[in-house]
C-alpha cells in the first residue's frame, strides 16, 4: 500500500483550520516523517472485508491521530529531543503547545467519530484512547525500578502499545457492525499478541539487535527504564550485578557486567526463542479467526500472517 501520510492530515478542513499556522506547521512536522504503519494495518484489514473507501480513511486516519498524539505527549513525558529524526515538538515549539496539539488531536478523533455515528465504535475508541493512558501511567511509575519484573512491564506494553494494535483489528469489523463476541475476542487477542511482540522486538533495539533503524543504542536504559529485554536478562542477577548493567554506558560495558559478549548472545537467542512460542500463538489465533471469517473475508488470514517476520524479526516484505 503506497500511504501518504499527508493525506491522512486532512479528514475535513475543520480539522486543521487555517487560522491556526502553528498548530498546521506542528503537525505538517509530525505526520510527514512517519510510516503510517497502523493505518497501513487498517488497509490490511478493511480490504478484504469489503469496508468503503471514506470508512478506511476515516479509521486510517483515527489511529494516525490517536499514535501521533500518544507521541507528542510521551517525548515531554520523557523529555525525548528527537522524533523521527526531528526535534521533538515539545522542544521546537514548547512543552506547552505539545500538550495542547496532542490534546487537539484527541479532540478531533471523538468529534469525528460521533459525526460517522457508530456508537459502539465511538465507545470501543474511548476505552482504547484510555487504556493508552494508563499505560503510560503505569510506565512512568517503574522509571527507575530496576527490579520491574517481565510480567509488570506485559501489562503496562498490553495497554499502552498493544490497545492501537487491537483497535487496528476490531474497528473495521465494528464499523460493518459485526458484533459477533468470538470474532472480537480472536481479534483482541490477535491484537495483544502483536503488540507484545512488537514492543519487544523494539525494546531488543536498545542493545543493537536488528537495529536496522538505527535507535540510540541503551537510550531506554540511560533514562531510567528497564525495558523487557533488560527486564528478561536481570531477573535471576543479584543485586551488585544488576548495579553494573543500570549503570552500563555502553553496549560492551553492559556485556561486560553480564559476563561477556556470548553471555549477552545467550540471553538474546533465549529471548528470541520465547518469542518464537509468542509467534506461534499468534499463527494459532490466526487459524481461529479463519474459522470465523466468511469464505470471501479469508485473503485477511494471508494479509495478517507476515506481520510476526516484520514486527518482530524486523524482515522487510519482499
Amino acid at each position: 500500500m503506497n500511504l501518504n501520510m499527508q493525506d491522512l492530515k486532512v479528514y475535513s478542513a475543520r480539522d486543521f483550520p487555517a487560522y491556526l499556522p502553528k498548530l498546521s506547521s506542528l503537525y505538517d512536522d509530525l505526520f510527514n516523517g512517519g510510516k503510517g504503519f497502523r493505518a497501513r494495518l487498517i488497509h490490511m484489514v478493511c480490504a478484504p472485508l469489503g469496508v468503503h473507501a471514506k470508512t478506511e480513511q476515516l479509521l486510517g486516519q483515527t489511529i494516525e491521530f490517536i499514535h501521533n498524539a500518544s507521541l507528542l505527549h510521551d517525548d515531554l513525558v520523557d523529555r525525548s529531543q528527537l522524533r523521527r529524526g526531528k526535534p521533538a515538538a515539545w522542544l521546537k515549539y514548547t512543552p506547552e503547545y505539545a500538550v495542547l496539539a496532542g490534546d487537539y488531536l484527541l479532540a478531533r478523533v471523538m468529534v469525528n467519530l460521533s459525526t460517522y455515528g457508530n456508537i459502539r465504535l465511538v465507545q470501543y475508541t474511548a476505552q482504547i484512547i484510555s487504556d493508552l493512558l494508563e499505560g503510560e501511567w503505569l510506565q512512568d511509575s517503574v522509571i527507575g525500578d530496576f527490579f520491574v519484573g517481565p510480567e509488570q512491564l506485559d501489562r503496562i506494553h498490553n495497554l499502552k502499545t498493544a490497545s492501537l494494535f487491537k483497535w487496528c483489528l476490531r474497528a473495521p469489523f465494528i464499523a460493518l457492525d459485526r458484533n459477533q463476541a468470538e470474532l472480537h475476542q480472536t481479534l483482541e487477542e490477535l491484537g495483544a499478541l502483536l503488540g507484545l511482540l512488537f514492543q519487544r522486538s523494539d525494546d531488543l533495539l536498545d542493545f543493537n539487535v536488528r537495529n536496522h533503524e538505527g535507535k540510540a543504542v541503551l537510550g531506554d536504559l540511560k533514562s531510567g527504564y528497564l525495558n523487557s529485554f533488560a527486564a528478561f536478562v536481570s531477573q535471576s542477577k543479584d543485586r551488585k550485578t544488576i548495579d553494573g548493567l543500570v549503570k552500563s554506558q555502553t553496549l560492551e560495558d553492559f556485556a561486560q557486567n553480564l559476563g561477556g559478549a556470548s553471555e549477552l548472545q545467550k540471553y538474546i537467542e533465549e529471548f528470541d526463542a520465547i518469542n518464537s512460542k509468542t509467534i506461534s500463538l499468534f499463527h494459532h489465533q490466526l487459524e481461529n479467526l479463519g474459522k470465523l471469517l466468511d469464505p470471501k473475508e479469508m485473503p485477511l488470514i494471508d494479509q495478517l500472517s507476515p506481520l510476526t517476520d516484520l514486527l518482530y524479526w524486523r524482515r522487510k516484505p519482499e
